[in-house]
């Protein structure tokens, strides 16, 4: 949510600032109905100091007998306040418009983030790790031999539709160690706070994280109005909504492993092959609640947290910063890390980092109370993937694939699978 007072300041810094997200100029539409609502909110502030001195003459005039003095201040008390009950009530529809005309408007992209189009104009940033050299083609994780027959996608389509899959035997082990390992590592190494959060959230929790109203029709609503939730970002944020934090409670560092569901309404027949886009999948996510002051560090802190993970892992990966044609609505600057898949030749992002600064703050009122004393001021959030379960499992399997249909694990896994390190071409952890 956007401050409509900076927009007042200078409308002219807040339309360049949309801009150069490819976003029209909103500042004259939005100063023009906040405008007219606070004209009408101070008709009705003088409608009703008229109403008052009205209704403090009305005795006077009853005490002296004046009888149609009494009646006409009865009358102008009665107007009045019909006419300060109507002003309010458009006053009060009129914010209800200007608040949700600001709730569709994306973040404003932090001054260092690139400009560009689309995700041909992000920059990279880091790189690790070197692509292993094949002496034979490489698959994609569902036609390896020891893949093949553990990742159902017939019965997942017989029991719910395209985009879902069954995983049976050592491949659902290994996807279960994988979040295991990812939580794990952040409470033990990484300093976060293990939670256990719903999945299913009502309508403020989706608002207060910016996934609502522009982008519902990408989540799913069950019948009696729940919502289940794209990523725990939506929990673990909300989780201070209202709150008043002291500022040496900060930062909160929260993980979740979470089941996830979205609806990829803006992705018909894309990735339809394999599980790297699904309806259902599970993820493990980084939520900070920080100072100001210590967002931009914060963020760093949190992307370095997710790159370790695939160094542990033995995946290569890139990292870069999202430009601004290419960022999502909610963030102020974003980090995508994109994982090396030999069976794609192509690198594909496993985990996003991003800081909304105090855009998702100001829609849910979290605040802090400074350590000097003073207002209240409002938190900043940040979100990241820490990571994604089920690509990070196309990850390992296609990394470690063998000619003969085996998979060779992750050392770092081991300790999940009970030491076996391998996966046979017939699908049986060796």
């Amino acid at each position: 949510m956007h401050d409509i007072r900076a927009i007042r300041e200078n409308p002219e810094a807040f339309d360049a600032a949309l801009a150069r997200r490819q976003e029209a100029p909103a500042a004259s539409d939005l100063l023009a109905v906040d405008a007219e609502r606070r004209a009408k909110i101070q008709a009705a502030e003088e409608a009703q100091a008229e109403q008052n001195r009205a209704s403090k003459q009305v005795g006077a005039a009853k005490a002296k007998g004046d009888e149609a003095e009494f009646e006409r201040l009865r009358a102008l008390v009665a107007s009045k306040k019909a006419e300060v009950t109507a002003m309010q009530a458009e006053a009060k529809d009129l914010d209800v418009k200007l608040t949700d005309m600001l709730a569709r408007i994306a973040n404003l992209p932090a001054a260092d983030v690139p400009d560009g189009a689309d995700e041909t104009d992000n920059v990279e940033v880091n790189r690790w790790g070197e692509p292993r050299v094949f002496d034979f083609a490489p698959k994609e994780h569902f036609e390896i031999d020891g893949v093949a027959r553990a990742m159902d996608f017939e019965m997942a389509a017989k029991l719910s539709g395209s985009r879902f899959v069954v995983l049976k035997g050592a491949v659902a082990r290994l996807h279960r160690a994988l979040a295991q390992f990812m939580i794990d590592t952040h409470v033990e190494t990484n300093g976060l706070t293990e939670m256990q959060t719903p999945v299913l959230v009502r309508d403020e929790a989706m608002y207060g994280t910016d996934k609502l109203p522009k982008f519902g029709d990408d989540s799913y609503q069950t019948t009696n109005g729940w919502w289940l939730i794209p990523t725990s970002e939506v929990t673990l944020t909300y989780s201070v909504a209202g709150d008043i934090l002291d500022a040496a409670q900060l930062p909160i560092r929260m993980t979740a492993h979470t089941l996830c569901f979205r609806s990829e309404a803006g992705s018909a027949g894309k990735d339809t092959a394999g599980m790297l886009r699904q309806h259902q999948f599970e993820k493990v996510e980084m939520v900070s609640i920080t100072h100001p002051d210590e967002s931009d560090a914060e963020q760093k802190r949190m992307l370095r947290c997710a790159e370790a993970l695939l160094e542990a892992l033995g995946i290569p990966y890139r990292t870069v910063v999202l430009c601004t044609g290419d960022m999502g609505f909610g963030a102020r600057r974003t980090y995508d890390i994109e994982a090396w898949l030999p069976g794609q030749d192509a690198y594909r992002e496993i985990s996003s980092v991003s800081t909304t600064g105090d855009f998702q703050a100001r829609r849910m009122n979290a605040r802090f109370r400074p350590e000097g004393g003073g207002k209240p001021e409002f938190v900043h959030t940040l979100n990241g993937s820490g990571l994604a379960v089920g690509r990070c499992l196309i990850a390992v399997l296609e990394n470690g694939q063998q000619q003969d249909g085996s998979v060779r694990l992750p050392d770092a896994l081991a300790p999940y699978l009970g030491g076996r390190t391998m996966l046979s071409p017939e699908g049986q952890l060796v």
